[in-house]
């Protein structure tokens, strides 16, 4: 699928209505905004041109290389981001922004439609919440409490997606343990 794209700071934006539905009903990529254009996350484009979808940006077929580099030039994080990004997809999950809960990701079970309108069952609520970081990152005691507590809040579990230098992705679970 080929798709004309504009690169903005925010990642990809489509303008094409049907492309943009499209891409967006194939598990929930991306956010349509209110004038029917797709905003496509550095994390979400790239995963998509794995998945053979070509962005055309100004007349020319942007290939896997050179989008990355672009995001890592806007993103100090994007290269450790990315490769927990794509892992939970592969998996099957429904990956989102988690900006809101302070960190990178909140991740829901496959299935579940994140946008639905109404009462939630238990099922369609965050299942993770997850910060990518590189091997050997450092993480206070403080850091680690406040993104427990802040997932804890929205019944979720708070995961940390270690990036090694093989780009490998190993997930550690941190939770409060009463005494």
């Amino acid at each position: 699928m080929k798709v004309e794209a504009e690169i903005t700071d925010k990642g990809f934006k489509v303008f094409d209505e049907e492309s943009a539905e499209e891409i967006h009903e194939e598990k929930y990529y991306g956010k349509i905004l209110d004038d029917g254009t797709l905003q496509l996350s550095p994390c979400e484009a790239l995963h998509l041109m794995e998945r053979e979808v070509e962005f055309e940006v100004d007349g020319t077929v942007l290939d896997f290389e050179e989008a990355y580099q672009i995001f890592c030039e806007v993103d100090d994080e994007f290269s450790y981001k990315y490769p927990a990004y794509s892992d939970l997809r592969e998996r099957g999950y429904i990956v989102k922004s988690g900006f809101k809960f302070g960190a990178h990701f909140r991740v829901y079970p496959r299935g579940v439609n994140p946008y639905k309108d109404g009462d939630k069952r238990e099922r369609e609520h965050t299942k993770y919440v997850v910060h990518a970081v590189p091997e050997n990152h450092n993480l206070s005691f403080q850091e680690m409490s406040r993104a427990v507590r802040l997932a804890g809040n929205i019944r979720a579990d708070m995961l940390w997606a270690v990036n090694d230098t093989e780009d490998q992705v190993t997930y550690y679970q941190v939770d409060f343990k009463k005494l």
